[in-house]
């Protein structure tokens, strides 16, 4: 079996992270917390560890993944022609359970499947998450488990189905959340709520509606990327 690495305290966690950063870069998968379920992920910009990804969940391209971000600044690296409302999305509710459907830059590349040119994206509110992302970049994390079964709320669930295909398990307990994503689209001049989640529709639609402050910027500057089993049809996390 595929190592499972201790998360729980600091100390090891530290140690842990590297290791898996390193197993991205070499393309390899690897399973992590987030604060909804247990997540699969590879690096974004790598087509063979996406490609290893989606056959790992016995997943088709017509359902790309969603990638995950360290950081707001990272967005304008990934996405174009990000709304307003979008924005405020963001700023309320990320680090969070909310992936936004965006249009994606032309001249990223990467290779996500099927995505007709969007990318769903996410910055997760998970410490163990968020420390892999500093190190790697943007990643394509989807649900650990395969396609039709229950997410995994536990590394021990994400083994039982995905095995060896991962290479190593990061295990920092039990799932917080247990409740994926709220999907919103927001390619269009409103938001479209396409799964409900840990944000609720009402939230969303709220803050999206809200006023924006004058004194505040609408768009942060851009950062270049360091490097389903649901009715929304993808972007399950």
């Amino acid at each position: 079996m595929s190592p499972v690495i201790d998360c729980t305290s600091e100390d090891a966690c530290a140690a842990a992270v590297a290791q898996a950063a390193d197993v991205l870069r070499d393309g390899h998968l690897v399973v992590l917390p987030t604060d909804t379920v247990y997540g699969v992920g590879a690096d974004a910009f790598d087509p063979a560890a996406v490609a290893a990804l989606l056959a790992a969940k016995g997943r088709g391209r017509e359902m790309p993944p969603p990638v995950l971000v360290p950081d707001l600044r990272t967005v304008d690296g990934l996405a174009t022609e990000v709304p307003d409302y979008a924005r405020r999305l963001m700023a309320a509710y990320w680090p969070g359970p909310l992936t936004l459907i965006l249009r994606s830059q032309a001249s990223l590349l990467w290779d996500l499947g099927e995505t007709n040119g969007t990318v769903g994206l996410r910055m997760p509110a998970d410490p163990v998450a968020l420390a892999l992302l500093r190190q790697t970049g943007p990643l394509a994390v989807t649900s650990a488990n395969t396609t039709g079964s229950p997410a995994a709320t536990t590394v021990l669930e994400a083994a039982a189905m995905l095995g060896p295909s991962v290479a190593v398990y990061l295990d920092a307990g039990p799932s917080r959340g247990g409740l994926s994503s709220t999907i919103v689209d927001c390619t269009g001049s409103e938001p479209v709520v396409l799964r409900h989640g840990g944000v609720s529709e009402d939230d969303v639609r709220r803050v999206a509606a809200a006023a924006p402050d004058p004194a505040e910027p609408t768009a942060h500057p851009a950062t270049p990327p360091a490097g389903s089993d649901d009715g929304s049809g993808h972007y399950d996390i």
